[in-house]
């Protein structure tokens, strides 16, 4: 046992860290840790990618890539170079100096927490701990898991943190899909343990991220994270009743929403669609929630939220409805397309996207539904199994209904609007566009397509994506 040589321990880690001999381990390389693991091999440290998925472990000892935003020249070149290794091999970690913790934090089926992934990350994590050592959880938590959940299981080793190891907690911000917006220009949160532990950690994000951003505890930078995703939440309900609203009251909520955003201060602009997707606005809230429902607090304003960005998927089919009956057709035994399965715009991931519930409610009651994503070719989700079909005019004219539940750019929706009779369009893909169908939006009365409305459209800089 080393304790009571902090001095040496962090002395001779951060000298590591800034020659760049440090040997970095990243746990989980999925849409977080294989930029993290790739950007610190750019940078010329060791690093070593572990993944319980045989399959992504032997794609990146390839040199490829199955994440979108990481290019697969960019692995080949750092394991061309030897400064990036990917393995199954737990007990590899052992000769690790920083450890960085990137696994799923999904929700259970009853709505709370699932830290199973972070719970046995860190157990495995405790049995290769050893003096010297940088111990980093980047998955988004409840306030209080640093130090209430991942501290005492890493100090049952017998090793002290901020003396034997460091522990410190540094939120994930990860945009899929966004081109201007990437690991090392996207500010990095960091909150120490202890003096010594938020030294290091600074210092070692600091070589491959542009800006840190220093906060006084774990606590705070856990906190950090989840408010950030909760302010989108509960803008986006925001908006999403209004566009309730505006339904009920016969005006276009994209009109209202564009003559809104003109206003040059005061006002952040969010779009209304058919729910929330990913694997952050529509989980971290809860975790939130959770935590606060522990200490007899009741997070009423983002519960509110959550129930309301919950509904709209249903709010959706009952478009979808409104839309067929207008044509004298049911819901039942009708052919409904929907354009686009992931959560967002070009990226290929479908988790938690709003596209599925709209899926499955549409099926349960009796529609034939098909899709189109050119991101996602195939879809296996709670026993349904579907292949996207192509996009020819011949599959969207034999549709009664198509529904735009996710606006990839790389879709031909000038054909699409000439060949359906009924489009129902909660993410206003069809804007401007010109065409036979006739277009409903997500809230308002249908519109034909052949005579679009113009509207003064709002900055892009100040756009923010719903998801």
């Amino acid at each position: 046992m080393t304790r009571g040589w902090p001095v040496e321990h962090k002395r001779s880690l951060k000298a590591k860290i800034e020659s760049g001999d440090a040997e970095v381990g990243v746990l989980g390389l999925g849409y977080v840790g294989l930029p993290v693991v790739v950007a610190f091999a750019e940078a010329g440290y060791p690093t070593l990618g572990f993944d319980v998925d045989q399959a992504v472990v032997d794609l990146i000892s390839r040199g490829d890539s199955h994440i979108g935003d990481v290019p697969p020249s960019s692995v080949a070149a750092v394991v061309g170079s030897g400064k990036l290794r990917a393995t199954t091999d737990f007990d590899l970690l052992r000769a690790m100096d920083i450890i960085i913790i990137c696994v799923p934090t999904p929700l259970s089926k009853t709505g709370d927490p699932d830290v199973s992934y972070i719970v046995d990350a860190i157990d495995g994590v405790a049995t290769v701990l050893r003096p010297g050592q940088l111990v980093i959880l980047e998955s988004t938590t409840y306030p209080g898991t640093t130090r209430d959940l991942v501290l005492p299981k890493l100090q049952a080793s017998g090793l002290e943190a901020g003396s034997d190891f460091f522990l410190a907690f540094s939120p994930e911000r990860v945009d899929p899909g966004n081109e201007k917006f990437h690991l090392k220009n996207t500010p990095k949160v960091v909150g120490g343990l202890t003096a010594e532990c938020h030294e290091l950690a600074s210092a070692a994000y600091r070589r491959v991220i542009d800006t840190v951003v220093e906060v006084s505890s774990p606590e705070a930078a856990e906190l950090t994270k989840i408010l950030e995703n909760t302010f989108r939440a509960v803008n986006i309900g925001l908006v999403n009743e209004m566009a309730v609203i505006c339904d009920r009251l016969g005006i276009d909520i994209w009109e209202v929403v564009d003559a809104a955003s003109t206003k040059p201060y005061g006002y952040m602009r969010f779009t209304p669609g058919p729910g929330l997707g990913g694997h952050c606005i529509p989980i971290d809230p809860h975790y939130l929630a959770w935590k606060m429902r522990t200490m007899q607090y009741r997070t009423r304003f983002i519960e509110l939220a959550a129930e309301v960005n919950a509904e709209m998927p249903r709010y959706v089919v009952s478009r979808v409805a409104e839309a067929l009956n207008a044509a004298r057709k049911s819901v039942n035994g009708s052919r409904i397309l929907l354009l686009g399965i992931s959560y967002k715009r070009d990226v290929g991931d479908t988790r938690e996207s709003p596209a599925l519930d709209i899926l499955e409610l549409l099926r349960a009651q009796g529609a034939e539904v098909e899709f189109h994503d050119p991101f996602v070719p195939e879809l296996r989700h709670d026993g349904i199994d579907l292949t996207s079909v192509d996009l020819t005019p011949t599959t969207v004219a034999r549709t009664d209904c198509v529904v735009v539940t996710c606006d990839h750019s790389d879709i031909d929706y000038d054909m699409v609007i000439e060949q359906s009779e009924i489009i129902v369009d909660p993410r206003n893909g069809l804007e401007g566009r010109t065409g036979s169908g006739l277009v409903y939006p997500i809230a308002g009365p249908p519109r034909s397509s052949d005579s679009p409305k113009e509207r003064s459209q709002a900055p892009l800089d100040v756009v923010v994506s719903p998801v």
